[in-house]
């Protein structure tokens, strides 16, 4: 019963510091603030190939 407990409890507290731990992660990257994106190289087209995002105003 002891032995069981012991793991129970082990696991728990294995959860909860993951838990801590993503949470600081997230802060983290959160306050990161990331650079502007490079741009675009000489000859490469500017349409990406992709539809634009349709709303419900275009139509």
């Amino acid at each position: 019963m002891v032995v069981i407990a012991v793991i129970i409890l082990a696991i728990a507290i294995g959860m909860r510091w993951i838990h801590l731990l993503n949470a600081q992660h997230d802060a983290r990257i959160a306050a990161y603030h990331f650079s502007d994106p490079l741009p675009r190289p000489p000859g490469l087209p500017d349409d990406t190939g992709f539809p634009a995002h349709r709303t419900d105003a275009d139509r």
